[in-house]
């Protein structure tokens, strides 16, 4: 964060006086309008960052809503995707908002493709352990891949499948493939949940 100098405030404050009185200079109503811009754009840099920090705090969107002048845990989550910058491009408040709705639709109906494939996943998992000859990259993939194996759910699984896929040597070329259909399976999921949510047709 930047800081924004208290003399800053004082101007603007001393301009808006002057103004009142009828007794500011056009250069300075200029000159206050263009640090007033700067300090906006500060404080609404800020907003978003406290709310991530107080989320990764562990702070409900319940207890935030009434903070931040809002209604309810919906209101308070919606103002904080559109004050947050896009990482994906979207301009617009509204699109970050949908952009996110849209990644949480993929990420529940590839997680609901997992767990109902857990049984598939895991024997995967389990023949990837078994793999000799890997390459530095490829066993770290590996070793990833077995401590997700330890977890119960099964979507922890697909990344480092997918890392594996990536990274195993030609010698493993059939095995690569299986991964690759996972791959190939996943991201027709989240394509049809994308465009269910969109109001547009599923692939088959």
């Amino acid at each position: 964060m930047n800081a924004i100098p208290a003399r800053t405030v004082q101007t603007v404050h001393d301009v808006v006086a002057a103004a009142r009185a009828g007794a500011a200079k056009s250069e300075d109503l200029l000159a206050a309008l263009a640090a007033l811009r700067a300090v906006r754009e500060e404080l609404s840099a800020w907003e978003p960052e406290l709310i991530a920090a107080a989320r990764d705090g562990g702070t409900s969107w319940n207890t935030l809503a009434p903070v931040l002048g809002v209604a309810s845990r919906q209101a308070a989550e919606r103002r904080f995707l559109r004050l947050r910058p896009s990482a994906t491009g979207e301009n617009t408040g509204e699109g970050r908002v949908d952009a996110e709705r849209d990644r949480r639709a993929g990420d529940r109906a590839v997680a609901d493709w997992a767990r109902r494939n857990a049984t598939v996943l895991r024997r995967l998992a389990g023949q990837a352990g078994a793999l000799r000859g890997l390459d530095a990259g490829a066993q770290a993939s590996a070793d990833r891949l077995g401590v997700a194996l330890g977890e119960d759910d099964a979507t922890s699984l697909l990344r480092p499948l997918a890392d594996l896929r990536d990274h195993l040597p030609g010698e493993h070329g059939g095995f690569a493939e299986r991964l690759a259909e996972i791959g190939e399976r996943t991201d027709r999921i989240r394509q049809d949940a994308l465009d269910h949510r969109r109001g547009g047709t599923t692939s088959s």
